[in-house]
C-alpha cells in the first residue's frame, strides 16, 4: 500500500507575523550594515523570512564599503551611528566612489539633522527601527525599483527643516516654475516614494515617458538624484 501523499507538505499558511515574498523578492540582494552583531543577525532573519537575499553584513562604514564592493547588493541597510566609521562617513565615501546602490538608513535616532545629513548624502530612505517587518519590506522594494522613501512620522519635520533652510543656502532652485503639470504630477509621486513602474500606472504613462519626465526634473530643479530633487522641491515650496 502506497504512503500518504506528502507533496504538498510545507506548504500550509505563512506563520502568524510573516511577510509574503513578492514573485521577484528573492532576485533583492541586500547588504545590513550595524554595529550591534545581534541586530545585525534579527534584521537578517527578518529579511530571509521575507523572502529577501542578504548577501553580506557589516559591522561599520569601512567594512560596508568593503562588504558593498565584494557583494554588488540591490538596497544597502545602513545604521548610522557606529564607532570608528559611522554612517555618515559610509554615505560620502560611497558618494565619492561614484556608487549609485541604493541606501536605506535604518537607526534609531531621530534626530533632525542627522535626517538631513544622511539625505543631503545621498540616502534613498530613511525608517527608524522600531518599523514592521511589512513596512521596512515596502521600502527595500521600493529602493530596489529606483523609488525613495522617509518615514511618515519624519514627513513633517523634514519639511519645516528643509524650510527653514537646513538644506544650506548652495541649493538654489532658479528653475521650478519651469515644470509643467505633468512633471509636477510625477514629482508628488517620486516624493511618495513610487517607482517608475508604480508611477506609470497611476498615470497611465509608459514607463519611458516616466523615465524621460523624472529625468526633465532632476535637469530643472538642478538635482543628482531623486532625493535631492524632493529635498529642493519642499524647501522652495514647490510641493506642497
Amino acid at each position: 500500500m502506497s504512503g500518504p501523499d506528502t507533496s504538498d507538505r510545507g506548504t500550509g499558511p505563512a506563520p502568524q507575523g510573516a511577510v509574503a515574498a513578492g514573485p521577484d523578492a528573492r532576485a533583492i540582494r541586500v547588504v545590513v550594515v550595524d554595529d550591534q552583531t545581534l541586530v545585525r543577525q534579527g534584521i537578517r532573519n527578518l529579511l530571509e523570512i521575507a523572502g529577501f537575499d542578504v548577501v553580506g553584513e557589516a559591522g561599520d562604514g569601512a567594512e560596508a564599503i568593503a562588504e558593498i564592493g565584494c557583494s554588488a547588493p540591490d538596497v544597502v541597510l545602513l545604521d548610522l551611528r557606529m564607532p570608528r566609521f559611522d554612517g555618515i562617513w559610509a554615505l560620502g565615501e560611497l558618494a565619492a566612489r561614484g556608487s549609485t546602490v541604493p541606501v536605506l538608513v535604518l537607526t534609531t535616532f531621530d534626530d533632525d539633522s542627522l535626517l538631513l545629513r544622511a539625505l543631503k548624502g545621498g540616502a534613498r530612505g530613511y525608517l527608524l527601527k522600531d518599523v514592521t517587518l511589512e513596512q521596512l519590506s515596502h521600502a527595500v522594494r521600493t529602493l530596489a525599483a529606483g523609488g525613495t522613501l522617509v518615514a511618515p512620522s519624519l514627513t513633517d519635520r523634514l519639511l519645516r527643516a528643509i524650510r527653514s533652510d537646513a538644506v544650506g543656502a548652495d541649493d538654489s532652485l532658479p528653475a521650478a516654475q519651469e515644470l509643467t503639470s505633468r512633471e509636477l504630477e510625477v514629482l508628488r509621486l517620486v516624493a511618495e516614494g513610487c517607482s517608475n513602474r508604480e508611477i506609470s500606472e497611476g498615470l497611465f504613462l509608459a514607463e519611458g515617458t516616466v523615465k524621460n519626465h523624472v529625468s526633465a526634473i532632476l535637469l530643472k530643479l538642478g538635482a543628482r538624484d531623486r532625493t535631492q530633487a524632493v529635498l529642493r522641491a519642499l524647501r522652495e515650496g514647490v510641493l506642497p
